[in-house]
């Protein structure tokens, strides 16, 4: 966690911890997803609306159902409270906006109105996010009459996938790891293909933003990431995640940035 929430167990705090690991999963994948649609919208439609139609389908399978077990597992004891009854208000509408902005993105008429409506998205999801680890988590762990870990004990919609290797090795930095033999160093081309630059993502939050962006890449398409150092640990575990899938060519080897084309084969 990157501040001190105060728990009254250690089960507790541990399921904070769960949680926020999983809030910097979703964001991470989102913004990556983003990214890669806005980059796209407007220079290769007919990509950028494959890269929606996967935004949407993540929104489906991870975003929603994250809202939905919030609403099931934590809104109710919260809202019970005196402090936290009109946070939880506010909250609950934001979800109905979330639901509405990912309709808005099912239908929107063009890749240019779904890029918007995705930015707008990316933006409130990650107000959201902030809210429930700052505010709404805090409070109920602190909580001596509620357990937070029996609240959210077997949610994977809320703690993530058991075991989720990205959130274990996100702290990993320059040294170390792979390419995984994917590498053809020195083999990049000019091709006009989307940018992915996380040196000013948050840390927390890059691994899963490249995850994100590299999953809105169809086969026969790349992506350009820029790096603030050698990303070896994070193309290890790209190799560990999709065998084979993706090469790796760098076009800038530092010392300010590090830029490797990443093609889907």
């Amino acid at each position: 966690m990157n501040r001190l929430t105060l728990a009254s167990t250690s089960e507790d705090a541990a399921a904070v911890e769960a949680v926020e690991a999983h809030h910097a999963h979703l964001a991470g994948e989102l913004a990556g997803r983003v990214t890669m649609l806005l980059d796209s919208a407007d220079r290769s439609p007919g990509t950028a609306d494959d890269i929606r139609v996967g935004l949407v389908a993540f929104c489906d399978r991870e975003l929603l159902p994250h809202a939905s077990a919030e609403e099931a597992a934590l809104y109710p004891t919260a809202r019970r409270t005196d402090e936290a009854r009109l946070l939880v208000d506010g909250m609950l509408a934001e979800h109905r906006r979330i639901h509405a902005l990912v309709e808005a993105m099912r239908t929107a008429p063009s890749a240019v109105h779904a890029a918007a409506e995705a930015r707008a998205l990316q933006v409130l999801f990650e107000e959201h996010l902030w809210k429930e680890n700052t505010l709404v988590l805090p409070l109920l762990a602190s909580a001596r009459n509620v357990s937070l870990a029996e609240l959210l004990n077997g949610m994977h919609e809320l703690l993530g996938a058991p075991a989720h290797d990205e959130a274990v090795a996100e702290g990993a930095d320059s040294e170390g790891g792979g390419c995984g033999g994917t590498c053809a160093c020195g083999d990049a081309d000019d091709e006009d293909i989307p940018v992915l630059d996380v040196r000013e993502v948050p840390h927390a939050l890059r691994h899963a933003t490249v995850f994100g962006a590299l999953e809105a890449i169809s086969s026969g398409g790349a992506m350009m990431l820029v790096a603030p150092h050698d990303p070896l640990p994070l193309l290890g575990q790209i190799e560990d995640r999709n065998p084979g899938v993706f090469s790796v060519s760098y076009a800038e080897r530092g010392p300010e940035a590090w830029r490797l084309q990443l093609t889907h084969r």
